[in-house]
């Protein structure tokens, strides 16, 4: 939905369905009544994952004609599509797979060039539109900085074959897309630190010499394509797990000219172990499921840090070295601690305080897609939970 601070929409990874009929199906069960609540006389924005297998059934004209239908009947919108999980994301054991496959592999830029081809058909006129997808590939699958290097050039040739799509489509079209990059704990691209140096010192370089190639581009203009169709999608709990500072964030990509595609809102749990150690740390015990990543991210009393790959490797290593704790969870957004433990809430509101005064992108995508691994005692009816969560973020910017 509009907001006077941009486009303010859900991910509807948070519904289940790697299959389009059963995601249509979830929509069509749960939309209304969240429009009803949040929107009920303007139009609706919805941020549309759909699922490798989901986008080669909505690809065919039957079935996208369909969903257009339903989406003009209820007065609702699609301008971002969650292109991150290809595959299972629900009821299966994602964790690092969540990954697969990676930006070295033809299937990711098949995938995502269906996704875009599907937004172009749904974007309301005048619209850009974006699809996120992963940091490259999983920095844990290459075994020496060799091969790390070796896969994240790979990964940057596969993202410039899907920008000679996106100048095609906009040459076609008219429609401005651009590709969200999202970087994530242990992905190539860690934090938006790493993204940033990526983007300055292989993909820009890559990029123009191609695009003078190819396309006679003068080297400004390429790098202007480029600056306009490759953006950030910047995911404020996975900044915060990354201890990312969003005025140092912004500052870094201004000076370079990145653009922000999204902000997705979003909280991590926090933990402060200067008090009652012990019991914080029997307290997150709960949060340690088996269905999705959650890297921790430590800062020790040394002014070291730890980085681990899953909650479970941290628990195992904690000691009273470490004073505080990061977890990648995606935890509710309107609920500051859960008993003892904290969120990262307030790097939400100091985001969200900068966007308002300047603000730096047209789309805020809530994401908090973990309600079905929380401990029970916080769980509520999804379609409840997610108007809670969007009326927390209006409040939120409404009263900064």
């Amino acid at each position: 939905m509009l907001t006077p601070q941009g486009h303010l929409t859900y991910c509807s990874n948070i519904h289940p369905g790697e299959k389009w009929d059963d995601h249509f199906k979830a929509l069509r069960d749960n939309l209304p009544y969240i429009k009803s609540q949040l929107s009920p006389e303007q139009p609706f924005g919805l941020g549309l994952r759909v699922a490798n297998e989901a986008s080669l059934e909505l690809s065919k004209p039957e079935k996208l004609a369909e969903f257009k239908t339903w989406l003009d009947e209820q007065d609702i919108y699609v301008f971002v599509i969650n292109g991150f999980p290809y595959g299972g994301f629900h009821n299966t054991v994602v964790k690092g797979d969540v990954h697969t496959p990676d930006w070295t592999t033809q299937d990711r830029l098949n995938y995502t060039i269906r996704l875009f081809n599907i937004l172009q058909q749904l974007l309301p006129d005048g619209m850009d539109g974006g699809v996120s997808t992963p940091p490259l590939s999983y920095r844990l699958w290459w075994k020496d900085e060799a091969e790390k290097q070796k896969a994240t050039s790979s990964a940057t040739e596969h993202v410039l074959d899907l920008l000679d799509e996106l100048i095609r489509i906009q040459k076609e079209t008219g429609t401005t897309l651009h590709l969200d990059i999202e970087p994530e704990p242990d992905g190539i691209l860690d934090n938006v630190d790493d993204f940033v140096n990526w983007y300055r010192d292989i993909l820009l370089p890559a990029g123009i010499a191609r695009l003078q190639e190819k396309h006679e581009l003068d080297p400004e203009v390429a790098r202007e394509v480029i600056l306009k169709h490759i953006q950030l999608c910047y995911d404020i709990c996975h900044a915060a797990v990354a201890y990312e500072e969003p005025e140092t964030i912004l500052k870094s990509l201004e000076e370079i000219g990145i653009r922000v595609g999204r902000i997705q809102i979003s909280s991590a749990l926090k933990i402060d172990f200067a008090k009652n150690a012990e019991i914080k740390k029997k307290a997150i015990e709960s949060f340690n499921e088996p269905v999705y990543l959650h890297q921790v991210v430590t800062r020790n009393a040394d002014h070291t840090s730890n980085h681990y790959p899953d909650l479970t490797e941290a628990l195992e290593d904690w000691n009273e070295n470490q004073e505080e704790w990061r977890i990648h969870f995606h935890v509710p957004l309107f609920i500051s601690s859960y008993g003892v433990l904290d969120s990262t809430q307030n790097e939400i509101v100091k985001t969200l305080a900068i966007h308002k005064q300047q603000p730096f992108s047209t789309f805020l995508e809530v994401e908090t897609y973990t309600w079905g691994v929380l401990p029970e005692d916080i769980q509520k009816p999804i379609g409840e939970s997610i108007v809670r969560e969007m009326e927390w973020v209006k409040k939120t910017l409404s009263d900064l």
